[in-house]
Parts: structure tokens; C-alpha cells; sequence
């Protein structure tokens, strides 16, 4: 398989955009390899996952990154952050150089979900060169190269155990702060469903509690994405979004969800409103770690008409 040497110049990446550097390319370095970041949550009606559908159909020459195993494998609470040992360990089974454009893509049947975390990860980990394929539903309808199976065999490369950048993570205690300090000024953004923000509708894990982090303010993943094809809105559509619900741009914005995995797409989709420059962050452990660590007395969870 062959690899381009084709620079993109935006973070997004439209699947022609891909299809072209892929079909240009050589197998001198640096390549573009596509990555799936595929991955359903625990409650899927149809018991998929990630692996499953990357079997049935992926881009030629994409590699499956398990949000599920490369991860904080130890924690309580699910796909935390790995180790830098473990996500070297990760790329380097991939076959992933240093010097690789990653274009990371999701399912075609949910457009964009879980690939942005991908995407964060890789770039919290200091991997220079990292795109987000606006995305695979289009790609798969567009009728560009699909192959089904376990995909290819890669050698295995010996990627450089990287650094963490924790100025892009959130940790609980600095969550804590915030909801305790109602003049911090960060801004905390949920992703979640309207409904289990406000407590009405229960979080899809048993024995969890719905609501909100207070101060915290709702912005739905389906309100960022086109309703048709899933892909991402244009950046003056999500502009005028973090408008009406009275985000400043030049505040601290922190993005929470279930688990830190919609979160990203807040994220991704502030990067291209030109949202939170100074200051973005993602709470990793997300609703999931609050609810399960806060205590009842603290008055932490906060629910509509409470």
C-alpha cells in the first residue's frame, strides 16, 4: 500500500481530500495513513463495536486505534487517558512513525463520534501531524475505496515515548474548583443530551446519576453536526451556536460528556469557530467520574427545577 506525501491545510479533511493524497501517494515518508477511530457506546441497540465495523469495511490501508484498550486500562472509569508507555506501545504496533499524517475517521453510520477523541489523544500525545476526516458517511456514500477484513499487517515501528500535554486535560479536582468558584470564569460545556443534562432521562450506565455540573452549560453533540450527512458544521454555523448560548470566546472552556468522547467534538468544533484559543480543555473522566465521586451532601449534581 502506498502512502502521499500530500499536506493538508486545515485540521478538517474532506474525504476527496483524502482520496487524492492516498491515490498520489509513494511510499517515501512522511506518509498519510488513515486511522479508524471507530467505537459504539456500551448501550448500542445493535451490540456493535468499533472492531466489528472496521472489519466490515474500512479505508485501504487503515489501522484500528481501540479507544477501549489503549487506554487507562486500571481506572474505574472508562478509555481514560493511557500511559505515555502504553501509547507508545500502541502506535508502534500500528506501525506509526513520528513523521505520519494521521487522518482519523468514524463509522459511516454515525458520521462523526468517536474519531475527534481519537484525534485529541493522538495530539495531547504530541503527534505533529493530525487530521480529522469530515467523514466517513460521505466517503462510503461518495463511492470511494471501501475493503472489508482484518486489514493489513504492519511492521511494527519503534515510536518515541512521548510527552502528555496536561494543559489540554482537566483533571476532577480542577472541576471541582470550577463549580465551587462561580466567578472562575471557565466555561464548562456538557455534550450530553439536553435530557440527561437536565436529569430527566437516565445515563446510559446502570445505577448512574443524570444532571449537570453546576454552572456547566448544555451543547448537545447533534446541534454541531449537519442533520443529514453528520459531518461537522462550517465554522460560521457553530460560531453563531457558541453565540446564542453566550460562550465567550476568549474564556477558558472546558468540555465534559459521558466519558470523554462527545466532549471532543465540542472541542473540535470550537477549534473551528475560533472558540478558546487561550485555553482548551477536555475533562477526561467526564460526567461518568463526577457522579460516581462527588458526594450527595456537596450539592454537585444539579438538576432542572431543583
Amino acid at each position: 500500500m502506498a502512502y502521499a506525501q500530500r499536506a493538508f491545510g486545515t485540521y478538517l479533511v474532506t474525504p476527496s481530500e483524502l482520496h487524492n493524497a492516498l491515490k498520489s501517494g509513494s511510499a517515501a515518508s512522511p506518509r498519510t495513513i488513515p486511522i479508524c477511530g471507530s467505537w459504539f457506546l456500551p448501550n448500542d441497540p445493535q451490540k456493535r463495536t468499533g472492531l466489528q465495523v472496521f472489519k466490515q469495511g474500512h479505508i485501504p490501508g487503515a489501522r484500528f486505534f481501540d479507544l477501549d484498550k489503549v487506554s487507562d486500562t486500571s481506572s474505574p472509569y472508562p478509555h481514560m487517558l493511557p500511559s505515555p508507555e502504553v501509547f507508545r506501545d500502541a502506535l508502534s504496533t500500528l506501525g506509526v512513525k513520528s513523521e505520519d499524517r494521521l487522518v482519523v475517521y468514524d463509522t459511516a453510520e454515525l458520521g462523526i463520534f468517536s474519531a475527534p477523541r481519537v484525534a485529541w489523544t493522538l495530539k495531547v500525545f504530541g503527534h505533529p501531524s493530525v487530521h480529522l476526516l469530515n467523514n466517513f458517511k460521505l466517503y462510503v456514500e461518495q463511492d470511494l475505496p471501501v475493503e472489508a477484513g482484518e486489514g493489513e499487517k504492519f511492521a511494527r515501528t519503534d515510536y518515541a515515548l512521548p510527552n502528555l500535554d496536561k494543559s489540554r486535560v482537566a483533571s476532577f479536582e480542577a472541576i471541582k474548583a470550577i463549580a465551587k468558584e462561580s466567578s472562575s470564569g471557565v466555561q464548562v460545556l456538557d455534550a450530553r443530551s439536553s435530557g440527561r443534562w437536565q436529569g430527566v432521562d437516565p445515563e446510559p450506565r446502570p445505577g448512574l446519576s443524570s444532571g449537570h455540573i453546576p454552572g456547566s452549560i448544555s451543547i448537545p453533540v447533534p446541534e454541531l453536526l449537519d442533520p443529514t450527512t453528520k459531518t461537522l458544521l462550517p465554522g460560521d454555523k457553530l460560531k453563531a451556536i457558541f453565540e446564542s448560548k453566550g460562550i465567550d470566546p476568549n474564556a477558558p472552556i472546558v468540555s465534559s460528556c459521558g466519558t470523554g468522547v462527545t466532549a471532543t467534538i465540542i472541542d473540535t468544533a470550537l477549534i473551528e469557530a475560533g472558540f478558546g484559543e487561550g485555553s482548551r480543555r477536555i475533562y477526561d473522566g467526564s460526567w461518568t467520574e463526577w457522579a460516581m465521586r462527588v458526594q450527595p451532601e456537596e450539592g454537585l449534581i444539579k438538576k432542572v427545577g431543583q
